[in-house]
């Protein structure tokens, strides 16, 4: 099965539990085959600008929504192919195009400026180049912010091959160690025990699969991989800040002088109103007798 690079279709998200998921899986098994990459690692990086605009846009639930990302089958060599993909988002239908490039091609395209003379002969599709071209010099100071890897079985349906059905579990990210050519490995976002199946359809669900869906009483679920890799940054910040704040509304307390705090002048100890008394009384003279008083 050839590769496909360009995309338009629904994706549906569903949340299932491991006894959910077989039993969609025992139903598939003589109407579905496994894809051509079957089973395997899934890594992206995901690319947004330093105040996270694309993320918090599609968070709101935008009629129009868009994504840049780089995926690989699982770590690769920097010589190894990976695809540049531009995910856009209307009206329910997501739109897919993407490129195939080497892996230091593609971070060094993604980091500079159009596609230039360097890399035009890898690409065999310039008009989707062009799209991400205008994608990037439209968002401002796009870099590589998030890395989200997951274990994915495919499979394709044997009568409609517009119809595929993918199930991801062990969704994990991380926000350093940017690279394809890493290990995969970051915080799950995933109860254990729990995957996250996509129906990706041009059309309609067949028959057999929307009853198989009811009996098993599975729900759509609105869920992004990035959005809540997203959520969990800024709940990190939020943390770390409130921490810092606290710390220092500590401290200031710490600093604070109040009717009983006390203050130590060579060997005795003053209160504030007795050192008052005492600064009062030693206005004009301005001597310490040594002692520990006033004179």
């Amino acid at each position: 099965m050839a590769e496909l690079n360009v995309f338009a279709r629904f994706e549906i998200k569903y949340m299932l539990s491991y006894e959910q998921r077989k039993m969609m899986e025992e139903a598939m098994k003589d109407r579905m085959t496994p894809d051509p990459h079957g089973k395997s690692t899934i890594c992206n990086i995901y690319y947004d600008t330093p105040d996270f605009k694309l993320i918090r846009h599609s968070q709101e639930k935008p009629i129009y929504k868009e994504k840049l990302r780089v995926r690989s089958y699982g770590p690769v060599h920097s010589t190894d192919d990976v695809f540049v993909e531009l995910k856009k988002k209307y009206k329910g239908i997501v739109y897919k195009r993407r490129i195939e490039l080497s892996e230091n091609i593609a971070m060094a395209y993604l980091g500079n400026g159009t596609v230039s003379e360097l890399w035009l002969p890898e690409v065999r599709d310039k008009q989707i180049a062009k799209e991400i071209d205008y994608f990037k010099s439209f968002y401002k100071g796009l870099a590589p912010r998030v890395y989200l890897n997951y274990d994915r079985c495919a499979y394709f349906s044997k009568e409609d091959p517009n119809l595929r059905v993918t199930f991801d579990r062990n969704i994990q990210w991380r926000d350093y160690d940017l690279s394809l050519t890493s290990k995969p490995g970051g915080t799950n976002l995933l109860k254990r025990g729990y995957s996250l199946m996509e129906i990706k359809t041009a059309g309609g669900l067949p028959m057999w699969m929307v009853e198989v869906l009811n009996k098993g009483n599975m729900r759509k679920a609105s869920f992004s991989k990035y959005g809540k890799a997203y959520e969990s940054i800024m709940m990190a910040n939020l943390t770390k800040e409130n921490k810092d704040i606290n710390i220092e509304a500590s401290e200031d307390k710490k600093g604070q002088r109040n009717g009983n705090d006390i203050f130590k002048h060579n060997d005795r100890k003053f209160n504030d109103s007795e050192l008052y008394d005492k600064l009062s009384g030693s206005i004009g003279t301005g001597r310490d007798n040594g002692a520990g008083t006033w004179a």
